[in-house]
């Protein structure tokens, strides 16, 4: 049913790349991602994909381009077209382990990843999986009209599962296309520094009252909490580094920054044990044993303009004229200067 792949162990980063293309798979080796932008070109109403060939030789210079620092940017406005399941625009990365063999689909077991307890793990050419990261974030999105939780915020990394109808047909409590890892950075308009925090997303039915995300800190506070971080904060252009590194059943989490102390979590993906130790009792009692997964990496903007009831929703400011946006503030954007992938580490 699914086609295997030989087992990978890349490294994504180049430094020193020999090439003088100034695209961004001329400074980072993009060979294992695909990207998606906020734009439309072929009329279908929804957001660009740019598969892993052409992203070779790819770049745009408002959402996705290498500056004059060498970092990769990504751009994304708050209005602008979406992928289908989402009111949030993003210039993002999404991880393709397959590279150029497109004979392997995307939902394939070889292009993706599970944990050790997933049922079929011993189908899939990839269990667990790490992806480090140095970034900064140049800008966030100033203007709301409901400032909720996701306001003036930006994911910069996340795991994802697999949103796979079949899987769902199973019966057996998967493929709601729900994420273990959100990275979030927030910046209130009128703060001088941001909060850097994590989210781990009960994987429930999306329909399932429980069905939410748990915020975890790092610098700062985390997104319910409107109080200026002050110096346990971290600024617009202060570079950070995270490390998601999941090996057998346990995602363990790194973050440093030169000025912080580094913040480190472990949790078990196969359970509903918590990142502090304690039983959740609403989440799934086999977390993501069931699901393949994937990492992704760039700027998901969380300032929707979708104006609804609901958590997500907070009516944020544009247009969907880029300049205009642009001027107004109404944006997202962040660079990379480290992106890495590789199979798997062991844990120390």
């Amino acid at each position: 049913m699914f086609k295997a792949v030989s087992t990978l162990s890349f490294a994504l980063l180049i430094t020193g790349c020999a090439s003088t293309s100034n695209v961004p798979a001329g400074k980072f080796d993009l060979s294992h991602w695909k990207i998606t932008i906020p734009l439309d070109r072929d009329n279908n109403g929804k957001a660009d994909d740019i598969d892993t060939k052409a992203l070779q030789s790819y770049q745009h210079s408002d959402f996705f381009y290498i500056d004059a620092n060498g970092e990769m940017v990504f751009t994304s406005p708050n209005k602008a077209v979406t992928t289908a399941s989402s009111s949030n625009t993003r210039s993002e990365l999404r991880q393709m382990i397959r590279g150029l063999d497109t004979s392997i689909g995307t939902k394939s077991y070889a292009n993706n990843f599970a944990i050790a307890a997933h049922p079929d793990a011993a189908y899939f050419n990839q269990i667990g999986g790490r992806l480090d990261a140095t970034l900064k974030v140049n800008h966030v999105a100033k203007n709301a009209k409901h400032p909720k939780k996701p306001a003036y915020s930006v994911v910069v990394g996340q795991i994802h599962a697999g949103k796979d109808k079949e899987v769902i047909a199973q019966g057996k409590g998967f493929g709601w296309g729900n994420e273990p890892i959100k990275i979030y950075y927030k910046k209130w308009p009128n703060h001088d520094t941001g909060s850097v925090f994590w989210t781990y997303e009960r994987n429930l039915a999306k329909d399932n009252p429980d069905r939410t995300d748990i915020a975890y800190p790092i610098w700062g506070n985390t997104w319910e909490n409107p109080n200026d971080p002050k110096s346990s904060g971290i600024a617009l252009g202060e570079e950070f580094s995270y490390t998601i590194n999941v090996v057998g059943n346990i995602m363990r989490l790194t973050f440093s920054q030169k000025d912080k102390n580094t913040v480190t979590y472990d949790i078990n993906l196969s359970n509903n044990i918590d990142a502090y130790g304690q039983v959740d009792e609403k989440d799934h009692s086999a977390g993501y044993s069931g699901d393949w997964l994937y990492f992704k990496a760039g700027a998901y903007n969380q300032c929707s303009t979708k104006d609804a009831d609901g958590i997500w929703y907070a009516g944020c400011s544009g247009t969907g004229d880029w300049a205009i946006d642009k001027a107004n503030g109404d944006y997202t954007s962040v660079s990379f200067s480290k992106l890495t992938l590789s199979d798997k580490t062991s844990q120390k």
